[in-house]
C-alpha cells in the first residue's frame, strides 16, 4: 500500500516541479506572470480575447509533468511535420498552425473584413503618420543588436514596435523562434496597455492648443475607390515585397469581401467564426510555448524592456510627424491622431479621441485617427516583408 502511494506521489506534478528548490521558485514566478495576464484580460479587460487564451496556454505549459506540447520539435530548421502528427498531442497539432504561419495570415484575413478604409482613402495623408509611427521598430531593432542579438532575432525583436501581435509572431516564427513566447507576450500585453502607455506621451510632445485642434469631416468615398484600394494596394505592395504577402494579402483580400457587397456571408465568416476560432489555437499555442525554463531568462527581460521603448518610440514618432503636419497645414491637423499610426486597431484611434475629448469634450477626432490606425496595420506589415527579406 505504503509503494503504491508512493508511486503515485512520484508521478503527481507537486513531485515533479517542486521538490528541486530552483525550479520550483521558476515555476511560482511563472505563475506569477501568469496571474498578471490573466488579470489584466479579466478584471482590466485589456485585450481579452488573446491574453486570456495565452495566459491559459502558459499555465498549461508549466503543469509539471503534463508535456502537453514538444517546442523542441519545433527548433529544427527541417521540421518533421510527419512524426508530430504521429506522435504529437493537442497542442503540437495547434502550434503547427503558427509554425507554418496559417494563424497570422488568417486573423489579418478577419482584420481586413472589419477594417474600414475610407478614413485613409479620404486623406492619404494619414499614410504618413501610419509610416512615422514605424519608428519603434527599426529603434528595437538597433537596441536589439546592441545588446548582442542576432540581426534575425533583432527583426524579429523589433517588430513588436508595430503593435500587432500577428505580425510580430510570423516574423518571429520564421527568424526566431526560440523567441516566440517571450515576443507574443511583450507584443499582446503593451497593446492591451496602450491606454496606459500613450497618454502621458501625448501631452509630453503636444501643447494644450494643438490637442484642441478640431479637423474638418472627411470627404465622402465612392464604392469605386474603396473596391480599388485593397486590389491596388495588394498588387503594389506585394510586387515591391513579395515577403509581405502572406500578410498585406489576406488583410486585403477581407477587406474586399466586406467592401464588394457580393459575398456577405463570407464577411460575416471572416469577421466572426473564422477569427474567434483561429484566436483560440493561436494564443493558446503560442501560450503554451512559455514554459519556465526558456521563459525566464535574461533574453525576455531584455524583450520586454525593448518592447516598451519600441511602442514608446513608434507612439513619438507618430506624434512628431503629426506635430510637422500641424505646422505644415496652418494647423489643420490635430497631432494627437498621429500616435494611431501604430497598428493597435482600433484602440489606438480610441485612445487619441479619449485624450482630446479631455481637452475638449466637443471635439471628435476618432475617424480622423482612424486613417493612420489602418495606415499603421500596412505599415507593420510592410515592416515585416522588409525584414523576412532581408534576414
Amino acid at each position: 500500500m505504503l509503494d503504491t502511494l508512493r508511486n503515485f506521489w512520484e508521478t503527481t506534478g507537486i513531485a515533479l516541479g517542486f521538490q528541486d528548490g530552483a525550479v520550483a521558485l521558476k515555476y511560482l514566478a511563472m505563475y506569477l506572470i501568469i496571474g498578471i495576464l490573466f488579470y489584466l484580460a479579466i478584471w482590466k479587460k485589456f485585450e481579452p480575447m488573446l491574453l486570456l487564451p495565452i495566459a491559459f496556454g502558459m499555465l498549461l505549459a508549466n503543469l509539471p509533468g503534463a508535456a502537453l506540447i514538444h517546442t523542441e520539435w519545433f527548433q529544427s530548421t527541417d521540421v518533421n511535420y510527419g512524426y508530430i502528427i504521429k506522435n504529437g498531442g493537442l497542442l503540437d497539432i495547434l502550434y503547427m498552425g503558427v509554425k507554418l504561419g496559417v494563424y497570422p495570415s488568417l486573423i489579418f484575413l478577419g482584420i481586413g473584413a472589419m477594417t474600414d478604409f475610407t478614413p485613409l482613402i479620404a486623406n492619404p495623408k494619414s499614410l504618413l503618420l501610419g509610416a512615422a509611427a514605424q519608428g519603434g521598430v527599426f529603434v528595437a531593432f538597433s537596441g536589439a543588436m546592441l545588446l548582442g542579438f542576432s540581426a534575425a532575432a533583432a527583426a524579429a525583436i523589433g517588430i513588436i514596435g508595430g503593435a500587432d501581435g500577428p505580425t510580430a509572431i510570423l516574423v518571429t516564427k520564421e527568424l526566431a523562434p526560440s523567441l516566440l513566447p517571450a515576443i507574443a507576450v511583450a507584443a499582446y500585453s503593451y497593446m492591451a496597455l496602450i491606454p496606459i502607455i500613450q497618454p502621458p506621451l501625448m501631452k509630453l510632445v503636444t501643447t494644450k492648443k494643438e490637442r484642441t485642434i478640431k479637423m474638418k469631416s472627411l470627404r465622402s468615398v465612392s464604392k469605386t475607390e474603396l473596391i480599388l484600394f485593397p486590389i491596388i494596394v495588394t498588387a503594389v505592395v506585394c510586387l515591391i515585397l513579395p515577403s509581405a504577402a502572406p500578410l498585406v494579402g489576406f488583410l486585403m483580400l477581407g477587406n474586399l469581401f466586406n467592401v464588394t457587397g457580393v459575398v456577405d456571408r463570407l464577411s460575416k465568416t471572416a469577421q466572426n467564426e473564422l477569427i474567434n476560432i483561429v484566436t483560440i489555437f493561436l494564443g493558446v499555442s503560442v501560450g503554451a510555448t512559455a514554459n519556465a525554463e526558456q521563459f525566464l531568462s535574461v533574453s525576455t527581460l531584455f524583450i520586454i524592456a525593448l518592447g516598451l521603448a519600441a511602442f514608446c518610440f513608434s507612439t513619438l514618432g507618430g506624434l512628431l510627424f503629426g506635430k510637422l503636419m500641424c505646422k505644415l497645414t496652418g494647423g489643420k491637423i490635430n497631432p494627437l491622431i498621429g500616435s494611431a499610426g501604430v497598428s493597435a486597431v482600433p484602440m489606438a484611434a480610441r485612445v487619441a479621441q479619449t485624450v482630446g475629448q479631455k481637452e475638449d469634450p466637443s471635439n471628435f477626432l476618432l475617424m480622423h485617427a482612424m486613417g493612420p490606425n489602418v495606415a499603421g496595420v500596412i505599415g507593420s506589415a510592410v515592416a515585416a516583408g522588409w525584414f523576412l527579406s532581408c534576414f
